[in-house]
């Protein structure tokens, strides 16, 4: 069965009309993420840096097993993505956008895959859209925008259910390639994300076959084939798992409670503590937040922004099954509402609804390719929502015209540590002065909106509409991109780094936890001491049998820092009045960035 043809608008123009799908897509999506990977911004403080610098060491170190960080075993995450970004390193050399540079490709590959996906599917211009759609969006910028595996995540799930639809398809004439594609996308996504990269696949897949019955469970289980998938997918993931719990034991722990000074190996951290404690927001140490419930829900209307808007009329579709177009979208509505449920009774983050959105993506996109001309109302509200935040940007820019602006950002923006748990923690940050520092940023994203209002005001056709607001968005994500710029010294501690290699030798000294100051320890690439830092993510590997002592209190800081040896110490500025007392001032400012100091000793 052919792809259906094109919906009665037709794609975007005559131009249009001569391009591939895939050459379409993969041009908006190049635009999209390729500028992310240069720097600055540089890599960010926190999970950034942290992944950048596990990939590093696992590259040097030669161990591919045990992801480790400042010597200490950091056992809660699956080991693909490190790997991914080693070998990266291995190509390019250790650099910040080499480390980002396999997660844009991942991300271009994700938006071709489900433009693909919807050209199978629905048609050409549903393909178009998909993709187009995928690529813009407000969420897969924000939630890819830092080193972490989700976005890989979502290509292997996305994949995994593209090959189980195929393989029941009757009139597919390669069974045996999309077999082993469904079975060794399960296979890597154990391995990015553990249990949960299952999980979704499995269920989702489940729960369609039971509304859809498409044909007797002896056929399913003909066509499927699980037994021998299985051994697919443990000949990939299960070596790593193994390998794992017999270096660090104890093997088989069934603990099911954990307090500070305890132990109990990889394989209790991994499945019990990372995977079931963390669903029941039972996780040891708990250094991480959760969203309100119907926030994480209505968020989504701006993760989607701004095709958002007709969100309500990708659901209003046929999901008959007696067609490929109905079963996929069933498919579709099935992964959307299994993932949101799930996290709705979990822990949940802001970015963990990421694998839904290529099936938001194409239930848009068919509903769009349905249409000759984009909703009226909807262009009548997307417009009116891009000229009041073209409004805001103007007030904004009148506002902050005359506002001085010292220093860099940090001396404009609050504190809000308890929210820096939440992926976009530090958007409660902002005040209205910070935006004196933002205004390149405010009129590159002007301009963007602008070009949207004009589209939406004189465009009708659908595939009109739908360039117009990909151009605003890609304008619109280079702003954002330019934003983060501003805010480098405030995120990142980069610039510390870069004076601490320009200082004399000497032993380095972090306030807090390894997280705070991840990308001054990238970019240095040398060891520290944790001061009061006895927590988050280090802290079950610290208790390990042979781990290393790294970890002081204020008489070791301050004994260190009086002895002979050239220190150095990273400290929030928060820290500066304790570090006064408890050191009787005995230190000189080595550099200060970001509101954040890197002092000496001598």
């Amino acid at each position: 069965m052919q792809p259906g043809p094109p919906g009665p608008g037709g794609c975007f123009n005559r131009l249009f009309r001569r391009l591939r799908v895939d050459t379409i897509v993969l041009l908006v999506a190049c635009c999209a993420f390729l500028p992310l990977v240069f720097s600055p911004p540089h890599l960010m403080d926190d999970v950034d840096a942290v992944q950048a610098q596990i990939a590093r060491n696992m590259l040097a170190s030669g161990d591919w097993v045990t992801a480790r960080l400042n010597g200490i075993a950091y056992l809660e995450k699956s080991p693909l993505i490190y790997w991914i970004m080693a070998g990266s390193y291995k190509i390019f050399g250790v650099h910040d956008w080499s480390a980002r540079l396999p997660l844009a490709l991942i991300n271009i590959a994700l938006c071709w895959v489900t433009a693909r996906f919807a050209l199978w599917a629905f048609g050409r211009c549903a393909g178009i859209y998909s993709g187009v759609i995928l690529a813009t969006c407000v969420g897969i910028f924000l939630f890819t925008r830092i080193l972490i595996p989700d976005a890989a995540l979502t290509l292997t799930i996305t994949l995994a259910l593209w090959s189980m639809l195929r393989l029941l398809d009757a009139e597919e004439p390669r069974p045996g390639r999309w077999l082993l594609v469904l079975y060794v996308s399960l296979g890597c996504g154990l391995l990015l994300k553990g249990l949960v990269a299952a999980v979704f696949p499995v269920f989702i897949g489940g729960i369609y076959l039971a509304i859809a019955r498409p044909m007797s469970l002896w056929e399913i289980v003909r066509r499927l084939r699980p037994f021998a998938g299985l051994a697919i997918v443990l000949v990939i993931a299960a070596p790593w798992h193994i390998l794992a719990t017999l270096r660090n034991p104890p093997y088989f722990d069934w603990t099911m409670h954990s307090s500070p000074g305890e132990y109990h190996g990889f394989f209790w951290f991994y499945f019990l503590n990372e995977h079931l404690f963390r669903f029941l927001n039972m996780r040891y140490p708990r250094d991480y937040n959760t969203v309100p419930r119907l926030w994480f829900w209505l968020l989504h209307f701006v993760w989607l922004f701004p095709w958002s808007l007709t969100l309500p009329l990708a659901f209003r579709q046929s999901y008959r099954t007696n067609d490929r177009a109905g079963r996929t979208r069933l498919l579709g509505l099935v992964w959307v509402l299994f993932i949101l449920f799930f996290f709705t009774l979990s822990t949940t983050q802001e970015y963990y609804s990421l694998p839904i959105y290529p099936a938001l993506a194409m239930l848009l996109g068919s509903q769009l390719a349905e249409r000759e001309r984009y909703p009226r109302w909807a262009r009548m509200a997307l417009g009116s929502v891009l000229a009041l935040c073209l409004a805001a940007i103007a007030f904004l820019l009148v506002y902050t015209a005359k506002l001085p602006t010292p220093g860099d950002i940090s001396a404009a923006l609050t504190q809000n540590p308890d929210l820096y748990t939440l992926s976009l923690g530090h958007m409660s940050d902002l005040t209205l002065q910070a935006f004196a520092y933002l205004r390149l940023p405010l009129i590159v994203a002007g301009c963007a909106l602008l070009i949207g209002v004009v589209s939406l005001m004189r465009a009708q056709r659908t595939g009109r509409v739908v360039a117009g607001l990909a151009v605003m968005m890609l304008i619109f994500l280079q702003a954002a991109r330019q934003a983060l710029i501003t805010f480098d010294p405030y995120l990142s501690s980069y610039q510390l780094a870069e004076a601490l290699e320009k200082a004399p030798p000497g032993e380095l000294i972090e306030g807090d936890a390894y997280y705070a100051f991840s990308a001054t320890f990238f970019y240095a690439n040398r060891p520290a001491l944790f001061w009061n830092g006895r927590s988050a993510n280090l802290e079950y590997g610290s208790y390990a049998p042979g781990a290393k002592k790294v970890f002081i209190d204020d008489a070791q800081l301050k004994g260190l820092w009086l002895s002979p040896q050239r220190m150095y110490a990273l400290v929030y500025g928060t820290d500066m009045p304790h570090m006064k007392v408890l050191l009787d001032q005995h230190f000189s400012v080595v550099a200060k960035s970001g509101g954040n100091y890197l002092l000496a000793n001598r």
